[in-house]
């Protein structure tokens, strides 16, 4: 018997609508969604966090509960960055300890963890809190095609996962380019010679994703990760209602009823209209993600900073920067944050010409702050990055500070919960604007008085 996890309420509308789902378009299907029989549901992480604070007015922690409270007999599960939490950069130990203790304790139950190089030293912190939280610890190999990732390497760092206690792996497609004899083969070793269930994650973008889950299911894969049909395909995941019945009948039937699946699908589709001015996806399948290897948002990326250069005939050029970028950075997979430091700087190399400019990112990166690279770096390039500089070579988030306490002075006059402070932690300008915009609402005071005061290095006012 093969499982499902649906992404519907995190992965497939970050992947399709710009991460603009609001909760209460997730709450009137909740009931039915439950009854399905879901191996679990993946609903928070990612980029739905900010994305809350930063477009829709929502408190990322409030979602959670919400969720967790209609949610009564599946498992909840959240995809998170490592040390980089929900972010885009590392954050110290005290305060991806709390937030994983805070992600659990609001009803998170398992805990999906990668890291976008790979490094397990990046995913240490965030393993132990969650195994000692009680949570089921599902440690993420980022899938990604290059001359030093192959299959030997990816059994190596399912070892090594395993070693650390995770209880189960992810194989995350994030780009949409695993072959399916790729998926079979690594799937059967992992099974073999790990010996832990095993998850894969692909996204449709090149049309592969349904025949690599066969292939890995038949390789032994426990779980798959699907979406309702009218939030899958493209950039999102296979549908589940396909995958369903391909499979029943067979010794890996999921047993779910397709007659529910399609009311669920049939919800969401009244749903997606009501976003259709995020809805961007203009094609089901794009095969240009074989050739550039790069996820579907790193395309809209590209096309964003291209046109504010007015420079957007200058794409082509871009895209065969890439891969020179990312070999000279030692093979990085392409996920947050890599894709978007390898994206910057190849668009930066292309307007300005080869690292003439770094970004502040690409200079942390070469000096070793967000990890050790699959593959070696090019030195020359890093020396015209950080000059003679010595990277570090031993765990990042050893050479941050604590900041769970200077956030908590920061954040005091807005604080309600623990939780505010983890969320001003993580997006300092994003997470104040929404808390003083909250506290505005509620003390029925007018932001621009609150603003002033701060300006003039008064209290903030509070009505009697």
């Amino acid at each position: 018997m093969v499982r499902i996890t649906d992404t519907t309420l995190r992965d497939a509308h970050q992947s399709l609508l710009a991460t603009r789902m609001k909760t209460e378009d997730m709450l009137p299907i909740a009931e039915k969604m439950d009854a399905v029989g879901y191996h679990s549901l993946e609903v928070w992480g990612g980029a739905t966090f900010d994305t809350c604070m930063r477009f829709l007015d929502e408190d990322p922690w409030e979602r959670l509960r919400a969720l967790r409270k209609v949610f009564k007999k599946t498992k909840l599960q959240m995809l998170l960055r490592g040390q980089n939490l929900v972010g885009y950069k590392h954050y110290p130990d005290d305060v991806v300890e709390e937030f994983v203790k805070r992600a659990i304790g609001n009803g998170i139950d398992i805990m999906r963890i990668f890291d976008a190089l790979n490094d397990p030293r990046n995913l240490e912190k965030a393993i132990e809190v969650s195994k000692r939280e009680g949570a089921h610890v599902q440690a993420t190999i980022c899938y990604t095609i290059s001359p030093v990732h192959d299959v030997d390497h990816f059994v190596k760092m399912g070892k090594t996962l395993a070693s650390m206690g995770a209880d189960s792996i992810c194989i995350k497609d994030m780009a949409g380019i695993l072959y399916p004899k790729d998926a079979y083969e690594i799937t059967r070793r992992l099974k073999a010679e790990v010996g832990l269930p095993v998850q894969l994650h692909c996204h449709y973008a090149s049309g592969m994703a349904s025949m690599s889950y066969l292939k890995a299911i038949e390789a032994g894969c426990d779980v798959v990760d699907c979406a309702a049909s009218s939030m899958a395909l493209s950039t999102s995941q296979p549908p589940t209602e396909s995958i369903v019945a391909a499979l029943q009948g067979t010794p890996y039937d999921t047993g779910l009823d397709l007659e529910l699946l399609s009311e669920i699908s049939e919800y969401f589709a009244g749903v997606r209209k009501k976003y259709a001015a995020f809805d961007l996806t203009s094609r089901t399948v794009d095969t240009n993600v074989l050739r550039y290897q790069i996820p579907g948002g790193m395309m809209s990326n590209f096309l964003s900073q291209l046109k504010q250069q007015n420079a957007a005939h200058r794409l082509k050029e871009v895209l065969a920067e890439v891969p020179r970028v990312r070999a000279d950075f030692g093979f990085p997979p392409l996920v947050t944050p890599s894709s978007q430091i390898v994206g910057t700087q190849a668009v930066l190399n292309v307007l300005l010409g080869r690292y003439k400019m770094a970004t502040a990112e690409s200079k942390a990166y070469m000096k070793g702050l967000y990890g050790r690279p699959p593959g070696p770096i090019n030195e020359e390039v890093r020396k015209m990055i950080i000059g003679d500089e010595k990277p570090i070579s031993d765990r990042p988030a050893n050479h941050i500070e604590p900041g769970l306490e200077q956030a908590k002075k920061e954040i005091a006059p807005y604080m309600e919960t623990v939780e505010d402070v983890l969320s001003y932690a993580i997006f300092p300008q994003v997470a104040m604007k929404f808390l003083q915009e909250r506290l505005a609402r509620k003390t029925k005071v007018d932001y621009n008085m609150v603003e002033s005061a701060q300006k003039e290095g008064k209290p903030p006012y509070y009505p009697v």
